[in-house]
């Protein structure tokens, strides 16, 4: 089944008389168990591709499907329902508040999708290996327990699809195997991800890899 169709989307930003594209015709289809890796050196368009997929942003061009409705053109609070219900998300940054505990961002999202339950808090955090530090501050976690934690976030809507930015970007090679196990049991349960990294070692275990440059695919294999 197709859970996501991207097709010919572009997408431009403005700074004075300078204009930059970020995206330049990119195409592409996820089907329901697979997972997807997107490469690119850093400006190439990833991070860019992902708002677009997620509804976050509006392509200035082409358009996105989600679960066959279509994401874009689009009122904000019709993207955010069907983001908010379908779509998990992993951030570079910004994932946690810092003035809540790990429990308490995660009862905050739990809360925002009308599940507040803190059995299912406890569950998500076991699965991800936090089930210690629910009374931490993002500022006590190290990188890799940030990243677990925004992926714990990601994962609590029970998400058809999964949006990832550089999950693995500042774990070490212990941390960025449980994240790949995460990712591989979300996908091997129905769901779908789209992973942007740089990791060679995390596009490898992908069903197909996405390169981009320049806005542009390079190769899709």
């Amino acid at each position: 089944m197709e859970l996501l169709h991207a097709f010919d989307l572009y997408r431009f930003y403005h700074s004075g008389e300078e204009e930059t594209l970020a995206l330049r015709g990119v195409n592409l289809r996820v089907e329901e168990g697979e997972m997807l890796a997107v490469m690119g050196p850093s400006g190439s368009g990833k991070s860019t591709l992902l708002n677009c997929l997620s509804g976050i942003d509006e392509p200035d061009g082409g358009y996105v499907t989600l679960l066959g409705q279509r994401l874009t053109r689009r009122p904000e609070a019709v993207r955010a329902a069907m983001r908010a219900k379908n779509i998990g998300i992993v951030l570079q940054s910004r994932s946690l508040l810092e003035q809540l505990t790990v429990e308490g961002n995660l009862m905050l999202r739990l809360n925002l999708i009308h599940k507040k339950d803190k059995q299912r808090a406890v569950e998500l955090l076991s699965l991800v290996g936090l089930e210690g530090r629910m009374q931490s501050y993002p500022y006590q976690l190290s990188g890799g327990e940030i990243a677990r934690a925004a992926i714990a976030m990601a994962l609590a809507p029970n998400p058809r699809l999964l949006l990832a930015d550089e999950p693995t970007g500042e774990v070490d090679a212990l941390t960025e195997q449980h994240i790949l196990q995460l990712f591989d049991a979300h996908r091997k349960g129905g769901g779908a991800a789209i992973i942007a990294t740089h990791s060679e070692s995390l596009a490898a275990k992908a069903d197909r890899v996405l390169r981009l440059y320049d806005g542009r695919i390079l190769e899709n294999a």
